[in-house]
């Protein structure tokens, strides 16, 4: 699939979610002017639409698939992985937006309240200070150019109960969706590694980010601090590498961590406490 053809269908995809979503809204109040049936035919066209592009791109990647690119660990400290390329590609199910080699990890220390486990029923919602994970600063995973640092999205409450995870996916998922890329991925930060290979560091917290686009920086130097924000349930990192800045256009890029490699799902890591200061 050409990029000006990925580019085309990505609009028309998200205006067919935008049109959905609208069409809900407008039932509650009005009296839609045609059958039901109808409503259903911009929804089987996004879905059709996403399929084509899955597949085209998995296409690709199959025919030529990347050699894993090696890299420092973005955090320090004791994490544990979830949505691991070590399980399945793509690994969280989707080769858009660069994450087909995704990970997400978790804050898992040894000392202090652990990592509040999914609730059923209650607690709905929990404040990000319960998790470990919010506030760990995210260090530079090798001497880069900041391309993009924005972290103007607010961190929102855990969606890691029945009730806030069903309103994550119904609602809350169509509109981060419409909104676009930075919207899915929240405040983030993506650094140019070079060799056309580039990080992007998602769900940031809020006004932490240390860095801006064009900045240069060094291996292990703090760029921000873990956040919330975004299509996030919980204070996490979502870390990959792609082959392109542009979120709509970038294709994933495997990864493995010096001194880590790359942590399957559930498996927990360490990594030493040493961070390189800021020069």
């Amino acid at each position: 699939m050409s990029i000006g053809m990925r580019k085309f269908t990505g609009v028309l995809q998200r205006l067919l979610v935008l049109y959905v979503f609208v069409q809900v809204v407008a039932a509650f109040f009005v009296e839609l002017p045609y059958p039901y049936w109808v409503g259903w035919i911009p929804i089987l066209a996004v879905l059709a639409i996403g399929f084509a592009r899955r597949r085209a791109v998995g296409r690709e990647i199959v025919a030529e698939p990347p050699a894993p690119v090696e890299v420092d660990p973005p955090v320090t400290g004791r994490w544990s992985a979830l949505n691991s390329p070590a399980d399945k590609v793509p690994s969280h199910g989707t080769h858009g937006l660069g994450q087909t080699y995704a990970i997400d990890i978790v804050a898992v220390p040894e000392e202090g309240p652990p990592r509040p486990a999914f609730a059923w029923l209650w607690p709905v919602t929990r404040r990000n200070r319960a998790f470990p994970a919010f506030g760990a600063p995210l260090l530079a995973a090798g001497d880069a150019t900041v391309v993009h640092a924005e972290d103007g999205q607010r961190d929102h409450l855990s969606r890691n109960s029945l009730a806030a995870l069903l309103y994550f996916f119904v609602i809350e998922g169509i509109g981060r969706t419409v909104g676009g890329a930075r919207r899915v991925v929240g405040n983030h930060v993506v650094l140019d590694l070079g060799g056309g290979t580039y990080a992007l560091y998602a769900h940031v917290k809020q006004g932490s980010l240390a860095v801006k686009a064009g900045d240069q920086v060094v291996a292990g130097q703090r760029l921000g601090s873990c956040g919330n924000s975004g299509n996030s349930t919980e204070p996490h990192l979502h870390f990959q590498l792609m082959d392109g800045p542009d979120l709509n256009m970038a294709r994933g890029v495997p990864f493995s961590w010096r001194g880590v490699g790359v942590p399957g799902g559930g498996e927990t890591f360490a990594v030493g406490e040493d961070v390189t200061p800021v020069p």
